[in-house]
């Protein structure tokens, strides 16, 4: 009897975050995919089922193969940057160091700030003429650079407002994984002899591949759902420099309201999430040390 009515309470507790899971997850997935075999519903012409016809306008489309690319390129650009990048500010913070509290404050502050206004003051960087950066190469003769309207750069520019706004998130995590390292490792490693160097890549490194592993599934899943920088900083341009799978998902949907080849492209994205998600989980544990 107490079983029964505990199983119950359990269900009970878990029925809200159960609900609106899948109210606003699991069915709009099932949505999305139903929706990528049927036409662009018309005023005269309701929605009819067109099986596989809107995956081949979507791999017809070469803005599409150029969306997916970028994205790739988005993701090699910064995750692995970004993750670097947190485990070493961890390890500032972490140490014996005065004003930790502040370096940690200046370190997470532009995760709290929204990514729409992060893209609107590296706009001021940006900005030809007048804009910081190009102040900043003045003096060296390097001035007079379009770093958003270039095809050569557009992208670069977004990476690194990528980075700088997620680098101090994923350090948290690594701070909370690195306080929980106990300290007799390190006395043990320093007695034996071992450097800074091995200390770091065979009893530090090992230690945190759990919170890498979460880190780099939730960075992979971020890279792949960029959209709100591209549409404030470089609206997918110039020439698609900078057209992301999300933001061709956008356009598709949004503005030329071809709502089965947006659901499509759903469908790929999802799709893509998923096997990076598993394959990391699949890759990664492996090399997990659990404690």
């Amino acid at each position: 009897m107490n079983s029964a009515k505990n199983s119950f309470l359990g269900w009970l507790l878990v029925l809200p975050a159960a609900a609106l899971l899948t109210l606003f997850t699991f069915l709009p997935i099932v949505a999305s995919i139903l929706q990528s075999f049927y036409s662009k519903e018309r005023p005269r012409r309701p929605s009819q089922f067109v099986g596989f016809d809107n995956y081949e306008a979507m791999i017809a489309d070469p803005v599409f193969w150029k969306a997916l690319t970028n994205n790739f390129v988005y993701v090699l650009g910064t995750v692995p940057t970004s993750i670097a990048i947190a485990v070493a500010m961890a390890l500032i913070v972490n140490s014996r160091i005065g004003g930790k509290g502040l370096l940690r404050m200046a370190y997470f502050t532009p995760t709290v700030m929204p990514m729409i206004a992060v893209a609107n003051i590296w706009i001021f960087f940006f900005t030809p003429d007048y804009g910081l950066l190009e102040r900043a190469l003045a003096p060296f003769g390097l001035a007079g650079n379009n770093w958003l309207g270039s095809s050569d750069s557009a992208m670069i520019c977004v990476i690194l407002v990528a980075i700088w706004k997620e680098a101090g998130f994923f350090m948290i995590f690594y701070l909370a994984a690195l306080q929980q390292i106990s300290p007799d490792l390190y006395e043990a490693a320093a007695i034996e002899g071992a450097n800074r160097w091995t200390t770091f890549w065979r009893i530090t490194v090992p230690l945190l591949m759990p919170t890498t592993l979460f880190v780099v599934v939730n960075a992979l899943v971020n890279a792949f759902r960029v959209v709100d920088q591209i549409v404030v900083m470089t609206n997918g341009g110039p020439n698609n420099a900078t057209s992301v799978l999300l933001f061709r998902l956008y356009e598709v949907g949004f503005k030329y309201f071809d709502t089965g080849v947006a659901a499509a492209m759903t469908v790929v994205l999802l799709g893509v999430m998923a096997v990076i998600a598993v394959g990391n989980f699949l890759v990664l544990d492996s090399r997990i040390h659990y404690r």
